[in-house]
């Protein structure tokens, strides 16, 4: 269970969109400028716990388990799991912001979330003041530099792309490991940068064989569908027009085998700004005032 102080003033509710349910949380300044954060894998709405609590009196915040995740919806993937792709997900988010009132606002997506968060800027360009991304360099272009480096850091991208049920039951024959495992709790760090509770929240959440098929599903879906979005837009000249803020980790495989920078200048046409922080994959909840304070000079 999440501490209660840690979303204290916000509300919790369920959207229904089209295609799924969206779990979320609101709260902080209603007057103030609007600012959607997502989650990544295999995490949820809870990993942003620290930067809004230093961010409630500058924004009103809208905090989403994205579909398949945390207590959003999980229904079996479709055979082109599509009802996984980005596009899907965006739009679940659109739809979200659409019952809240919300017209335009700034969008910030950690991991999974800023894939979901890249998407949604190029289907609906005209919703997003600002963008950022959080660690992540374009899927199409993290696809196209897989070689022997890549793939064994990245070797999850292969596992969980596997015909189901095969990952799911892998890792279902010891899902707290795998997850720990994933939050990196396996490296020189441990898992120092998550709080108890927060650590339980993720465990309840994805421990289940649900939780884990959706988020295989979100992964083949970035290998399949997501890459033809990409292609597509790619060829049509498509590009993010509102001004982006990328950040990543210095410890981080996107720092080590990527320029960051200049692969999201190439697919932006307002201005890019970014730097590496120092930390690793998991920035916001490593660096949380340093996370929320790059938000806060960018987008307040």
């Amino acid at each position: 269970m999440t501490n209660p102080a840690w979303f204290e003033g916000f509300d919790t509710r369920q959207v229904a969109t089209t295609g799924a349910e969206v779990c979320l949380r609101t709260g902080g300044d209603p007057d103030a400028p609007p600012l959607l954060l997502l989650h990544g894998f295999p995490q949820t709405h809870v990993m942003w716990q620290r930067v809004a609590q230093r961010l409630k009196h500058d924004f009103f915040l809208v905090l989403p388990d994205l579909r398949g995740y945390g207590d959003s919806s999980h229904a079996p993937g479709l055979t082109d799991h599509s009802n996984y792709s980005k596009r899907a997900m965006a739009q679940d988010l659109v739809e979200v912001m659409d019952f809240l009132g919300i017209a335009d606002f700034n969008l910030c997506g950690h991991d999974r979330g800023g894939r979901v968060a890249h998407r949604l800027a190029l289907d609906h360009p005209a919703r997003i003041s600002k963008l950022c991304v959080i660690d992540i360099a374009p899927t199409l272009d993290m696809y196209a530099r897989t070689d022997f480096d890549f793939a064994r850091a990245y070797y999850h991208w292969f596992h969980l792309i596997q015909p189901a049920p095969l990952p799911e039951l892998m890792i279902g024959g010891n899902a707290r490991a795998y997850l720990h495992a994933k939050l990196g709790g396996w490296g020189s760090g441990g898992l120092l940068h998550i709080e108890p509770e927060a650590l339980a929240e993720y465990e309840r959440c994805f421990c289940r064989a649900e939780s884990i098929h959706t988020a295989c599903e979100d992964y083949r879906a970035s290998a399949g569908i997501d890459l033809e979005h990409d292609r597509e837009g790619r060829a049509r000249g498509e590009k993010i027009v509102c001004d982006t803020l990328v950040l990543w980790g210095e410890r981080g495989v996107v720092q080590r085998l990527f320029d960051p920078l200049a692969l999201w200048h190439a697919q932006c046409a307002g201005a890019v700004t970014g730097w590496a922080m120092q930390a690793g994959h998991f920035i916001p909840e490593q660096l949380p005032e340093e996370t929320a304070a790059a938000l806060r000079s960018f987008m307040g």
